[in-house]
């Protein structure tokens, strides 16, 4: 007698594309703001709730995209920031989620019991509920030259502009993860590499300090502050100052990479929701702001450790809470 052997067949998803475009007069179950990890996963939740969503962001990814090497996110030993981005937007996409990108959200208003999402080229969403997944964007230094020089020199992503400077001489401010990371990217590419940081030490990780400082291409000025970035049609140097002594120094550099950290992407609901200092909203455990069936996750919000998979977990929560929320005070539309 033969052996008969028994196979549990998991439900295969259909993987076609099912997104559809934003409906214009149509009320939403659930509006998701920002496409980074958080709303990517958001939007996968809710769908799998058979709500009826709205994402809208000016583009898919957010600062993942900036991101060279991820090492800590479970189930991949290293990926991309890219990659990872392009395996949620394709699980994102089997799902039936209207998907309203390069549009950037202007004002969050409740009208009439609803939740009206308005954009900066003048369209009108309406929810039920809504999420803030909006993240954060780099922080200027607000320094003479800045402006005027970026895209010319001035940088706030390694990962995009770093291969511009192959033998070159370049300037990184900052002490954190992402000033490391940049100096780690550049160590491959440029001649020398100038880290200015304004504390006296890294703030950065262990393994990443470790990475930057065997290198002999690294020359630290900590205690430093950028006080001048010179050029006319390139960047050509920058002025730095000792708050030690006071002195100044002048840095021939081709290239100056700006990573200071990050201002949340909050402006447009300042006013609405409550916000702590920093400008990050604020959210309890369950991600739930100060105003009812208003919801975030993210870097956006007030929770701590801005990790991809911390961000990813409190877009599954906030999906989670705004479905629970609209079936004990509204009901749901679905699709």
């Amino acid at each position: 007698m033969g052996k008969v052997e028994f196979f549990l067949h998991a439900e295969t998803p259909d993987l076609q594309e099912k997104v559809g475009q934003f409906r214009d007069g149509h009320t939403y179950d659930l509006i998701i703001a920002g496409a980074g990890p958080a709303g990517l996963t958001a939007a996968v939740y809710a769908a799998r709730k058979k709500m009826d969503i709205l994402l809208i962001s000016k583009d898919i990814g957010g600062q993942t995209l900036l991101t060279s090497a991820v090492e800590n996110y479970m189930g991949y030993q290293y990926i991309t920031g890219k990659e990872l981005i392009q395996k949620f937007e394709e699980q994102v996409k089997i799902h039936p989620i209207d998907l309203a990108i390069g549009e950037e959200v202007d004002a969050v208003k409740l009208e009439e019991g609803a939740i009206k999402v308005h954009t900066k080229s003048g369209k009108e969403a309406v929810g039920r509920a809504a999420i803030i997944a909006s993240g954060k964007r780099p922080r200027p230094l607000n320094v003479s030259g800045e402006k005027e020089l970026v895209g010319r020199g001035v940088s706030y992503c390694a990962v995009c502009d770093a291969p511009l400077f192959s033998g070159r001489e370049v300037a990184v401010v900052g002490g954190g993860n992402s000033a490391a990371t940049a100096a780690i990217d550049l160590i491959k590419i440029a001649n020398k590499i100038y880290v200015i940081n304004l504390r006296k030490s890294w703030q950065a990780d262990p393994v990443l300090v470790e990475q930057v400082e065997k290198s002999e291409k690294v020359r630290k000025f900590f205690g430093y502050e950028v006080r001048e970035i010179l050029g006319r049609d390139r960047v050509e140097g920058i002025v730095v100052k000792s708050l030690e002594t006071q002195q100044t120094e002048k840095l021939r550099v081709q290239g100056i990479f700006i990573e200071i950290g990050l201002i949340p992407n909050s402006e447009f609901v300042r006013g609405l929701v409550e916000l702590n200092k920093d400008g990050e909203i604020v959210v309890d455990c369950a991600c739930r702001t100060s105003v009812p069936g208003i919801f975030a996750a993210g870097d956006v919000t007030s929770v701590p450790e801005k990790q991809i998979i911390v961000a990813a977990g409190e877009g599954a929560k906030a999906a989670l809470s705004a479905y629970n929320y609209l079936l004990a005070n509204k009901g749901l539309v679905g699709r």
